[in-house]
């Protein structure tokens, strides 16, 4: 993929983190820059840069932001103002558990690095940060070389949400395997739900797939039983943004449907994600956070109102998938049966 969703911006005035606005695609593509971390955060929380590897990514970038200009002298004034970045970042996005992860080797970098003057410690965070950013690069490329062997001639792929270069540094996770199966010459086609409530399945995912020259046909989110059921869908390949120890995933909300849909119809299901989206912290996906967001993301579209002014909303981010539902996970370490992924630890 030519897209960089989001990188280090070495500019000759001040350095920064460039990324693409995601809230413009695909009417406009609209690169910005941040040399703070309260304007970055906004942009997280805004999903201006979204997909769990691009906020693992993010976030070590954003800690660093936070840090960079911190006036402490020792190791423990540093730690000090290290510890309310960390806090400060995560609180934008509290189900991506990749956010957390990026946050975490931040930190863990700092410690291998305590006996060193404040100055080198931040050189050695953005080190890390780099880190991190290329990793993800090689990370995607592994997991699209596994996830490719399940892919055959003639495959009919749905997938939800938005699960590419737009989500993490590079390649993707769940659009990284058909990226690859594309390039490895395999024939196929994929349907694309909208993915309500911000629709990032009509505006990035065929965004993405056309300018890779990926047969993608867009349908409503209602329309993936009427799909199936007429036998046009052959697998369904997803993303997570946080996957437990027991294999349930969350991803965005109506991928449990999907799930639900595709057992019924005898459809392999597949999530594709990094280790570092799992939570081996987390038991079973009933205890993943779900992000709540604003009722003006159901009620409006791009500030067009659709529904009565006042009406009350419900508007969770994520949904979980159970374990039972999904067929196997790919990981850069290979793919594995739900159960069998606490054995990555």
């Amino acid at each position: 993929m030519a897209i960089q969703t989001i990188k280090w911006d070495a500019g000759k005035t001040a350095d920064s983190v460039k990324i693409i606005d995601q809230t413009l695609l695909p009417g406009k593509l609209v690169y910005l820059k941040f040399r703070d971390v309260k304007s970055f955060w906004h942009a997280i929380k805004k999903l201006q840069v979204r997909g769990a590897p691009a906020l693992g990514v993010a976030a070590a970038y954003g800690a660093y932001l936070g840090i960079r200009c911190s006036r402490a002298q020792d190791y423990t004034g540093f730690m000090r103002d290290l510890d309310k970045t960390v806090k400060f970042v995560g609180s934008a996005r509290p189900t991506a558990v990749n956010l957390f992860w990026g946050l975490d080797r931040m930190k863990a970098a700092a410690v291998r690095n305590r006996k060193k003057p404040v100055a080198l410690i931040k050189k050695a965070l953005l080190a890390e940060a780099h880190k991190i950013y290329e990793e993800d690069k090689s990370i995607c490329r592994k997991m699209a070389d596994h996830g490719a062997r399940l892919i055959k001639n003639g495959d009919v792929i749905l997938t939800h949400c938005n699960a590419g270069a737009l989500a993490t540094a590079d390649y993707g996770t769940a659009l990284g395997v058909l990226y690859r199966a594309k390039e490895n010459g395999k024939k196929f086609r994929v349907y694309a739900d909208e993915t309500r409530p911000l629709l990032q399945g009509a505006r990035l995912t065929t965004w993405e797939l056309m300018h890779e020259g990926i047969d993608v046909t867009l349908i409503c989110d209602n329309m993936a039983a009427h799909v199936m059921g007429l036998g046009k869908v052959t697998k369904v390949i997803v993303g997570a943004d946080r996957i437990a120890r027991n294999g349930d995933a969350a991803n965005k909300i109506g991928t449990y449907g999907v799930a639900v849909l595709a057992k019924y119809h005898k459809i392999p299901f597949y999530v594709v994600a990094p280790v570092s989206t799992i939570d081996f912290n987390m038991p079973h996906g009933r205890l993943i956070p779900i992000e709540q967001r604003r009722g003006e993301e159901i009620t409006t579209i791009q500030g067009r109102m659709l529904a009565p002014k006042g009406v009350k909303t419900y508007c969770p981010a994520f949904d979980v998938t159970p374990a039972g539902l999904i067929t196997a996970i790919v990981t850069e370490k290979g793919v594995f049966s739900p159960g069998e992924i606490k054995k990555i630890r």
